[in-house]
């Protein structure tokens, strides 16, 4: 990364939409809200789009990016360019999302009723889904799919009870953006707040809790707007912390909109879940 590029100060995309723009912070930013800008790149394929001959080629020959961006109308468009190619980008301000918590909610809702999928949809890698139910409880056996849930929800209260194994990662994503860690890998393998509990690469627990690989854990996170509170075990880790963008693999970057909860399961398996409820604002 250059100097003075804002790349901690912008909503990092890393979505098939996603981009991340660096560009030194004077020569646009002027009218925008340093914190969150969403940056999205035009694609004529998902994910697994290939990457052009020509590009590949502009890579090995370390060509750099550039960034050609205009202000104007609350957004920033231009393209980005390496060598001969040339992706289209579109920024435009993210929602400030700051909103009161309510005064009730509602009784606590199952989202997972023990017997089968329903509500449930596996995302991703569908044709290598792992999702089942097994002595009541959901179960991803291998490296495979995701699974989301087949209703969106804005702000909430969401309590699950996981077991990860020792070397398993996952994590849990609220609205299908935020993603709250799950994992029991070496310690030395992630920093603070990319480890359990941690709103992945945004937020790390202020509070350490034992690990305890392959034994249940339960987490109760409130998510109003921006405003996370995570309480793991009993204990508050993370508390009414902003988050300030979307985290990696989020399913997309349209912030001010609803979104379902996901679970990761193209990372490893053995990870068992049970007793997810939602809680929503009364009305």
């Amino acid at each position: 990364m250059d100097d003075g590029t804002l790349i901690s100060l912008l909503q990092v995309a890393c979505t098939p939409l996603g981009s991340v723009l660096q560009k030194p912070m004077a020569s646009w930013m002027s009218g925008f809200s340093p914190r969150a800008v969403t940056f999205t790149k035009s694609r004529t394929s998902k994910r697994k789009a290939h990457t052009s001959a020509s590009t590949w080629l502009n890579r090995a020959r370390g060509l750099p990016r550039r960034r050609e961006l205009n202000a104007a109308d609350g957004k920033l468009t231009g393209f980005q360019k390496r060598g001969a190619s040339s992706t289209p980008l579109t920024g435009v301000r993210a929602p400030e999302l700051k909103r009161s918590a309510p005064q009730a909610w509602t009784d606590p809702e199952s989202l997972f009723n023990g017997r089968n999928l329903d509500g449930w949809e596996p995302i991703g890698n569908v044709a290598h889904n792992h999702w089942t139910v097994k002595d009541g409880l959901l179960v991803n056996e291998a490296h495979g799919a995701n699974l989301r849930t087949t209703r969106e929800f804005n702000d909430f209260k969401v309590h699950f009870e996981v077991n990860c194994p020792e070397n398993g990662n996952s994590g849990f994503y609220l609205r299908g953006r935020y993603e709250v860690q799950i994992e029991y890998e070496a310690l030395n393998e992630n920093p603070p707040e990319r480890r359990i509990g941690s709103v992945y690469g945004r937020i790390a627990p202020s509070v350490d809790i034992p690990r305890t690989p392959g034994q249940w854990q339960t987490f109760d996170v409130t998510l109003v707007g921006r405003t996370v509170t995570v309480v793991r075990n009993g204990v508050t880790t993370i508390d009414g912390k902003e988050i300030e963008g979307i985290t990696g693999g989020a399913l997309d970057a349209n912030e001010g909109e609803a979104g379902p909860f996901y679970i990761q399961g193209d990372h490893t398996g053995g990870l068992k879940f049970r007793n997810i409820t939602v809680s929503v604002p009364k009305s």
